[in-house]
């Protein structure tokens, strides 16, 4: 049975991440602009971003206004309930900034520390991910009714199909690409769609075998990384180690160590 505040806690953030998917989605204005720039000029924040991090905190302070928040847009606050709300507001802002449709509303709500809920809304897919920690993962999009997620059955890493992102710091960036490169012979193929949610949810949901990325931050995977989990994907960074800046994968059972063992072989993690 699911725990009640865990319940009480995947209803809030449902409902966080469906408002603020439908004031992205719906209120994208025509001359959508840049208002700032993050770690490098071409890693951008629009106003938009900041418009859907402030109607996710606000409506989720007007229920819980004793928990604490940590946002990628400057939300940051202790809290002294023990739950705090980890939010990308909008992952994926170069797609969103040039009317690409791949882009999230991620929200993970962690209890002394360990994520017990995540959501993550994908707007013009029509598609809404949860999972609660030992509940599993489940999806509602164009299918009827609530789909219970599963990844994939596991596949020879040659025949995977692998998903990954590239940061905005050019130096980094370069090394990720010549990571891909010589992963590329090695599986069926590589994408790259452009929000970390996103693919984490697409090797929830059994589109993709693996994922990996360098450089994520809390609020890129909290969500994404529960509903992999839930669904039956493993998940961890470098060998024996959480997922985390330096490296973060999430895969098929069988897939996922031998990704791993050559993203470590060929230093994925390093600058």
């Amino acid at each position: 049975m699911t725990d009640p505040l865990h319940k009480d806690l995947l209803e809030l953030a449902q409902e966080a991440a469906r408002r603020a998917g439908e004031l992205l989605r719906d209120g994208r204005p025509a001359d959508l602009a840049v208002a700032a720039t993050k770690s490098s000029p071409i890693d951008v924040v629009t106003e938009m971003d900041i418009a859907a991090e402030k109607l996710i905190t606000g409506l989720i302070s007007e229920h819980r206004p004793d928990d604490g928040f940590l946002g990628e847009e400057g939300a940051s606050s202790e809290g002294s309930s023990g739950v705090r709300w980890v939010i990308d507001p909008l992952d994926g802002t170069v797609n969103y900034l040039y009317g690409l449709p791949t882009w999230a509303v991620s929200i993970a709500a962690e209890q002394d520390g360990e994520t017990v809920v995540g959501v993550v809304a994908i707007p013009m897919r029509g598609e809404t991910y949860h999972a609660v920690r030992g509940g599993g993962a489940r999806a509602t999009g164009a299918w009827a009714g609530e789909r219970v997620l599963a990844c994939r059955p596991t596949a020879p890493l040659e025949q995977a199909l692998v998903s990954t992102g590239f940061n905005y710091v050019t130096e980094v960036r370069t090394h990720q690409a010549e990571v891909a490169a010589r992963l590329i012979p090695l599986v069926r193929d590589i994408r790259r769609a452009g929000s970390a949610a996103a693919d984490l949810c697409d090797v929830a949901a059994g589109r993709l075998d693996g994922y990996y990325e360098r450089g994520l931050h809390p609020w890129d995977l909290a969500a994404g990384d529960l509903i992999a989990r839930e669904a039956g994907a493993l998940t961890g960074g470098r060998p024996g180690e959480r997922p985390s800046r330096d490296l973060a994968i999430a895969a098929t059972p069988g897939v996922f160590e031998p990704l791993q063992r050559l993203l470590e072989d060929f230093g994925a993690w390093h600058d």
